[in-house]
């Protein structure tokens, strides 16, 4: 999905797994298409993507996300990544470098700690057998427990509901993709300035892993904004605004001049 605007850098977004682009980012576009050609396509297994033949692994959706850019007419862009997301940002900024400006990482991982292979490993036995407590499974794992709890019933009805129909061949091989990512070796690697981004409440992919993050790579400053796994949803502001003044800072520091 792309937002187009004349004139302006360009910023390729991410989602996580089982979502989409516009599932993830959605709550943020508007703040960030204000300073930004903002390109949002879906994964493998997503939306209108179709799953290719065999398993999911990194270098296969980086390089998605490259020809996504490369269909829309982008050529280089800041690139941010959310969840799943933010690894295969990763992998594409280390296996495409002369494409990617700057990295912001949002709720990411280096690798599934234990506690996350394991929500993984419940997730993607629920998901295959199409069991009902997905929802209930999912929603308690990505809200932050003050937002949740705050909600009407209905409401949480509501969105427990939603996210029982996260399911399908598309999420069980994005689960799976998930279930295997390690860019311990990449980050290294990374010379772009990059921004990583810890949601304190989170407890699906917890604050630990953003801090492995930065502690392994070259360039990077953390930013903590409240909320959940889906802190995004919850309150759009806060992520926003760290994502537009990171990003909006990199592409004046790297305008050309006359």
């Amino acid at each position: 999905m792309t937002y187009p605007t004349t004139a302006r850098p360009s910023l390729v977004l991410v989602h996580g797994t089982g979502s989409t682009g516009l599932g993830s980012w959605g709550p943020v576009l508007d703040a960030l298409r204000q300073h930004f050609t903002v390109l949002a396509p879906d994964l493998p297994g997503s939306g209108s993507a179709p799953l290719p033949d065999g398993p999911l692994h990194l270098d296969l959706l980086a390089d998605h996300v490259v020809a996504a850019a490369h269909d829309a007419g982008i050529d280089e862009f800041a690139l941010a990544g959310t969840s799943l997301g933010a690894a295969v940002a990763v992998r594409t900024a280390t296996r495409h470098p002369e494409r990617v400006r700057s990295l912001a990482l949002v709720v990411g991982f280096v690798r599934p700690r234990p506690t996350l292979d394991l929500a993984l490993r419940v997730w993607a036995g629920l998901a295959a057998a199409r069991a009902p407590e997905t929802g209930a499974f999912l929603a308690g794992l990505t809200f932050a427990e003050p937002y949740f709890a705050a909600l009407p019933r209905e409401a949480r009805e509501a969105i427990v509901t939603a996210f029982g129909t996260v399911s399908g061949p598309g999420v069980e091989a994005q689960i799976a993709a998930a279930r295997f990512v390690d860019v311990a070796e990449d980050l290294a690697l990374i010379t772009v300035p990059t921004l990583v981004v810890s949601a304190t409440g989170d407890r699906f992919v917890a604050p630990e892993h953003s801090h492995e993050l930065v502690q392994a790579l070259p360039h990077a400053g953390l930013v903590e904004m409240p909320g959940g796994h889906a802190a995004m949803l919850e309150d759009p502001g806060p992520a926003g605004e760290a994502l537009v003044e990171f990003l909006a800072e990199q592409g004046r520091s790297s305008a050309p001049t006359t």
